[in-house]
Order: C-alpha cells, then structure tokens, then sequence
C-alpha cells in the first residue's frame, strides 16, 4: 500500500515475520535474526527505483543484453541503537553501501531527544541514503537524525521503519515532506507512554536483551 510518500509493505513473508516480532515470548536472539530479515525484505522495496543500464555480457552460450545499477551509490543510515539491528539485513542486499551512523535517544521525559553521536560518509552528498530505525513512534528521533544527515548535504534521503504510527509519519512528513517512508506495519497510535499500540515493546531492549 502506497500513498503520499508513505509505503506500507505487505508481502506475506514480511508481514509473517513481524508478527514473529510481536510476540512477547520472542527471545533477543530470534528477535534479532528477525529483524536482520525484515530489514533485507525492505531494503529489497526500498531499493526499488535504482537506476539501471544495459550493457552486454558474455554468457557460457551467447552474448546477453542485460541491465546492471548504473554509478548510484547507496548510504545506510541506522539511528542508534534500534537502527542497527537492520544494518546486516540490509548490506547483505546492498554490499557496496557505506554506513554511518547517527545516535539519537530520547530524553528521560520521552518528549525531547539528545543528539549524541554523528559519523556519516565523506561522500555522502552522492549517495541515496537509507535511514534506518526500528520504529518510528513520535518521530523525534527520525526528523533529528535527517536534520543532521541533510545538513551534511544529503539530498536523496528515504526513512525505513520496520513499524510505525499516524503521529511518527505526520511529524515526518511536516518536517521532511520530500523524505519517502517505508514501513512493514502501520499501527493504531502511541499510548500515554509513548510507545506504539500495539507495536512490540521497547525495540532497542527487545534486540540486545537489556530488559
């Protein structure tokens, strides 16, 4: 499902995987290899709309007209510490990518967030960027880290979340309009603390176990 920027992906498989991801009873290691899997699937839509040329290959039997990515580069951007259970789904699909990495966290009353850490590619200005972050909740977080990355002269910038909500989107669209969404599920809406309804928990803690 496609619309306004906003692309909520619905192949079984994914949608299989992440209600594997909301069980409680899931543990940090599968939730882990989880994640890594739904990350590949959407880097795989993500991806979609690479550029390609034709050029021609020798096969065992005859010459073959066929289409590779043409000079586009991609950069991987997971917004720690969520984010980075996505990195290895989605270099295994794109190799080549560079990944940086921004930390940004939450402040203690969940509203503000702090900006802690930034290292992007030097050549990130001729890249197409791929954030990444477990979720996109009130969507502080995401809006902050594509502050920084645009600031670093990035503009060819997607956000992929594996879930999200109406207030996380909405704050992302009226800060970073031209920024496309990819998300895996659309959720209700945030309860009093915060957290996504019905969402899987505290995601960070859920992949490294620290709760």
């Amino acid at each position: 499902m496609s619309e306004d920027k906003l692309t909520v992906l619905d192949h079984p498989l994914l949608q299989h995987k992440i209600s594997l991801m909301r069980d409680k009873n899931t543990g940090s290691k599968e939730f882990r290899e989880l994640t890594a899997e739904v990350a590949l699937l959407m880097t795989y839509e993500a991806a979609r709309d690479l550029p390609l040329k034709q050029v021609e290959i020798e096969t065992p039997v005859a010459i073959a007209k066929t289409n590779v990515i043409t000079g586009r580069k991609v950069a991987l951007i997971p917004i720690l510490r969520a984010g980075l259970g996505m990195v290895d789904g989605a270099v295994s699909l794109i190799p080549a990518a560079k990944v940086g990495h921004v930390g940004i966290c939450r402040n203690a009353d969940r509203k503000g967030v702090t900006d802690y850490y930034c290292k992007l590619p030097f050549d990130i200005k001729e890249r197409d960027v791929i954030v990444m972050d477990l979720m996109l909740a009130t969507g502080g977080c995401a809006v902050a880290a594509i502050d920084k990355i645009k600031k670093s002269g990035a503009n060819s910038i997607k956000f992929m979340a594996v879930i999200a909500c109406p207030e996380g989107v909405r704050a992302l669209r009226e800060n970073h309009p031209d920024v496309e969404i990819y998300c895996g599920a659309l959720d209700d809406g945030l309860n009093e603390d915060l957290y996504i309804v019905p969402g899987f928990g505290d995601g960070g803690d859920r992949i490294f176990g620290t709760k």
